[in-house]
C-alpha cells in the first residue's frame, strides 16, 4: 500500500497542477473563419440597408413630398443612421418598396407610393422617438 502512495501521489499531484488549458486542444464548435464570415456578412447587410434609406430620402419626389408634410428630411437622415438591428432592417425594406416603386425614372407620385413614403418617414421618426 505503501508503494502504491508512493507512485500515485506525485503522478495525482502533477495531473493536478497541470491546467485543463494545456492539455485541452484548440476545438472550437464554430470554426473562427465561420465567425469572421458571419461578422462580415452581417455588417455588409447593414451597409446595404443604410444606402437604400439614404437613397429614398435622397429621392426628389421623397423629399418635395417630406418638404410638403413639413418634415426635414436632413434631421430624418440623421436618425436613420441611429437605426440598427430590426427596426434598420424594417425601415430599409420600406425604403427598398420606394426605391422600386420610383424606378425608372418615374415622374409621377401616385397614392399608394405617397402613402409608403410618408410611412417611412413617420416609422423613422417613431423607432428613433420611442428608443
Amino acid at each position: 500500500m505503501q508503494l502504491f502512495r508512493r507512485l500515485f501521489t506525485p503522478l495525482v499531484i502533477v495531473l493536478i497542477a497541470i491546467p485543463s488549458r494545456a492539455l485541452a486542444q484548440d476545438r472550437h464548435v464554430i470554426a473562427p473563419s465561420a465567425i469572421a464570415a458571419a461578422v462580415t456578412e452581417h455588417i455588409a447587410q447593414e451597409q446595404a440597408d443604410r444606402a437604400a434609406i439614404h437613397e429614398a430620402l435622397g429621392q426628389p419626389e421623397v423629399r418635395a413630398l417630406a418638404a410638403q408634410s413639413g418634415v426635414d428630411v436632413e434631421r430624418v437622415e440623421a436618425l436613420a443612421g441611429t437605426l440598427s438591428g430590426s427596426d434598420l432592417e424594417v425601415v430599409a425594406n420600406e425604403a427598398r418598396t420606394v426605391n422600386e416603386s420610383l424606378i425608372g425614372g418615374a415622374s409621377t407620385v401616385t397614392l399608394s407610393t405617397t402613402t409608403i413614403i410618408i410611412g417611412l418617414l413617420v416609422l423613422i421618426l417613431l423607432i428613433v422617438a420611442l428608443k
